[in-house]
């Protein structure tokens, strides 16, 4: 007799196209907290949190008892109909917690959404064209999203990008060559050589590089953009749809550089394991679109909106951002001491802002030089061992760590525990 998984791989392979990729073969029963089990009821501790989504971990009770509520009341009419509450309620909170000046926010569905909304309003503000991203960067799987995402593998392969006026500057990461200096001559180069800053409407730019590998842009990198920013008229997008809502220590990651944004696409945590993504930015450059301009039809669901109103309320209640410092110092910790021996896959940069933790997969100790191949091997190891976790990174090399901000000490030693298996059997 076929297991349930084989079963259902099979249904899968007949059904899905191959461009609908999962990272893990197993298949879901049932998950809480910081949990999952399969259909074979196989457990597996939770690093990967649906790519930073389940902060508050699965099936929150305070998310779920509000989910509940609002269903009970009605489900979906559409804001662009008729407005409600909750959606009102969604962007005074995200008004009040993003760091901009005199903010208004509006509600979408999807990341993509709200990345591509960024750039519409900045051109409607603006009257240009122009956006720069950074390579190594991930703005989501819609055309213009996919145009600025600065990654060709698996995103872009076979569809070359399709929007003029995106331009591309390297995102600087010391340890693979890159300074900062030699992000801002790129830039430099760009205003001088291809288009002229009057021309762009929009930097675009993750804080923490998501897709890209958690990558941190230096401060010092951050406010000099913000000064370019300044001096042009250019908006300056903080991408925070996987950085944001606590995962760094603060609720949004640019709270750590010491400038404001003029603009800060959201989504992922925001609505506690439903779809709901969102775009706050500053009153004058969000009022430039006209009535009717931002929105869809699922935009700002009730359902969504309830669940996210609980979520502000349990990172709020269970003191998460101090929580998300503390997982970061106990993961990186522990991911020190292993590097230190040589008897463990080879580990090399080790990096975290909050809880938004990775290392990299390395060939040797002591290099910097990636090892994708072990990185693929490490992930399915850890798999079995009983933790999911994620592979990313241009290099194909590093490992992100986004566990649930609510993890128990508990459960996040027994994933550690998991990890250094396969990290050990792995190196055998």
């Amino acid at each position: 007799m076929l297991s349930t998984t084989t079963t259902l791989q099979q249904r899968r392979e007949a059904a899905i196209p191959r461009g609908a990729a999962t990272k893990h073969p197993i298949f879901i029963s049932r998950a809480a907290g910081a949990e999952v089990w399969d259909v074979d009821g196989k457990h597996y501790i939770e690093f990967a949190s649906g790519i930073a989504v389940n902060s508050t971990g699965h099936l929150h009770p305070k998310v779920v008892a509000a989910m509940r509520d609002q269903l009970e009341r009605y489900a979906h009419v559409a804001f662009p109909v008729a407005a409600y509450e909750p959606y009102i309620a969604v962007c005074e909170k995200l008004n009040a917690a993003a760091p901009i000046s005199n903010a208004r926010s509006c509600l979408f569905t999807t990341g993509a959404e709200a990345t591509e909304n960024a750039v519409k309003v900045a051109r409607i503000h603006t009257g240009r064209l122009g956006i720069v991203t950074f390579t190594g960067s991930f703005h989501g799987r819609t055309s213009l999203a996919m145009a600025m995402t600065g990654t060709v593998a698996p995103l872009r392969s076979d569809v070359p990008p399709s929007h003029a006026g995106v331009y591309h500057v390297p995102f600087p990461i010391e340890h693979h060559g890159v300074a900062e200096s030699d992000s801002l001559k790129a830039l430099e180069q760009l205003f001088r050589s291809t288009i002229s800053p009057d021309q762009v409407a929009a930097i675009v730019i993750e804080p923490v590089q998501g897709e890209g590998g958690f990558y941190q842009a230096p401060v010092s990198f951050i406010q000099t953009l913000r000064k370019i920013c300044d001096t042009h008229g250019i908006c300056l997008v903080a991408d925070e749809v996987q950085s944001g809502f606590g995962r760094t220590g603060k609720f949004f990651a640019i709270e750590h550089y010491g400038v404001e944004a003029d603009l800060i696409p959201v989504a992922k945590a925001l609505g506690g394991g439903l779809p709901l993504a969102g775009l706050i930015g500053r009153e004058s450059i969000m009022n430039s679109a006209v009535p009717g301009a931002l929105g869809g039809t699922f935009a700002g669901n009730p359902v969504s909106c309830a669940a996210a109103l609980a979520v502000f309320e349990v990172i709020e209640e269970e003191n998460l951002l101090q929580r998300a410092a503390a997982i970061g110092e106990r993961i990186t910790s522990r991911l020190r001491d292993l590097k230190r021996r040589d008897y463990v896959l080879p580990i090399g940069d080790i990096r975290n802002l909050g809880a938004m933790a990775a290392f990299e997969i390395v060939t040797e100790h002591g290099g910097n030089t990636p090892d994708p191949e072990a990185t693929k091997a490490f992930a399915a190891r850890a798999r079995e061992e009983g933790v999911l976790l994620l592979p990313c990174g241009a290099f194909g090399n590093t490992i992100r760590l986004s566990t649930p901000l609510n993890i128990t000490d508990e459960l996040l030693n027994e994933g550690l525990e998991r990890l250094t298996k396969a990290l050990l059997q792995v190196a055998k």
